[in-house]
């Protein structure tokens, strides 16, 4: 089974994380995630995240760390997922492929439904002093 990598960032505001539910059109549609996507050919991890949260969110981010990636197989597919802390630096969230986004405090990121993948980021975000 092929793996592909996958960048996505929890970005921070105000103490804040903002997540994104997968729209109607997208594989696995309904579950929460941070935003990101697929790596594509010759480009970085940090090159794919700011390209992606652009075209998902409209908005520019910066870096701030990484987390541990995280390695999941689906029954389509294995991702490695690589996630980093993130802060917008422009622009104003207009969501394009996700349905819905909303900023939670640390207290509430267990209970929205989210991907599998994304289950070890937020217990990584859990036990990570920002």
């Amino acid at each position: 089974m092929k793996t592909i990598d996958v960048a996505c960032a929890v970005i921070v505001r105000n103490g804040s994380f903002l997540v994104t539910q997968r729209g109607a059109g997208m594989d696995r549609s309904g579950k929460w995630e941070f935003p990101g996507g697929k790596t594509e050919k010759h480009e970085t991890a940090e090159q794919c995240i700011m390209r992606e949260i652009k075209e998902e969110l409209d908005i520019n981010i910066k870096v701030i760390r990484w987390l541990d990636p995280v390695e999941h197989t689906y029954p389509d597919i294995t991702i490695r997922l690589i996630p980093c802390i993130a802060e917008i630096i422009s622009g104003t969230i207009t969501v394009h492929e996700h349905s819905d986004h909303k900023w939670v405090s640390m207290k509430e990121l267990m209970s929205f439904e989210w991907l599998p993948a994304d289950i070890p980021v937020v217990k990584q975000v859990l036990n990570t002093e920002l």
